[in-house]
């Protein structure tokens, strides 16, 4: 049965992930990610890859994760919340806006200017904590109940207490996908 398999038949192996630095900017965790993430067909972009980023501190251990909602939420922070958070992406401080003070050098800035700038933030500051974790001989289906109980959809993987992979929901779809065609 193919979710009595183990977690190690089903990984991606920790060398063919997507990693960064905690200590990097956010410009060169997302030009990592894009480069696992895209294969280019005709011009255009077509998902291949991975939607996370793993983070790793100077001593290799992972701290933390990056997805794709997180980057654009700190790439572009308006579309994340109310009026606060849509002026502060401007440059604009509430108190200056209730002035009427809109005449800041940051307000002007253009949408991609302000991604340029924002995309100079230390991934430490944005990444998400790791939520769960799992070992290489544990079966799919404790994974599957892991992951949705995490609400999470990538599970680091270890074995002897090493990062050697990681396990995407993506997989896992496709392992339950194969069972509903056969």
């Amino acid at each position: 049965m193919p979710l009595t398999r183990k977690v190690t038949d089903l990984l991606v192996p920790i060398g063919d992930y997507a990693v960064t630095n905690e200590d990097s900017p956010l410009s060169e965790a997302i030009l990592a990610l894009r480069k696992v993430y895209c294969q280019v067909e005709v011009g255009k972009c077509t998902e291949a890859g991975h939607r996370n980023i793993l983070v790793l501190d100077s001593r290799k251990h992972l701290v933390g994760i990056l997805d794709f909602r997180t980057i654009l939420r700190a790439l572009i922070p308006e579309i994340a919340g109310g009026l606060t958070q849509r002026l502060e992406a401007i440059g604009v401080s509430v108190a200056f806006a209730q002035a009427d003070s809109l005449d800041l050098d940051e307000s002007r800035l253009s949408f991609q200017a302000r991604v340029i700038k924002n995309a100079d933030t230390k991934v430490k500051h944005l990444m998400l904590k790791v939520r769960g974790l799992i070992q290489a001989q544990e079966d799919l289906l404790s994974a599957l109940k892991l992951m949705y109980a995490n609400n999470i959809t990538v599970l680091p993987v270890y074995e002897n207490g090493d990062l050697i992979g990681v396990l995407r929901e993506s997989d896992l779809f496709l392992t339950v996908a194969d069972i509903v065609s056969n």
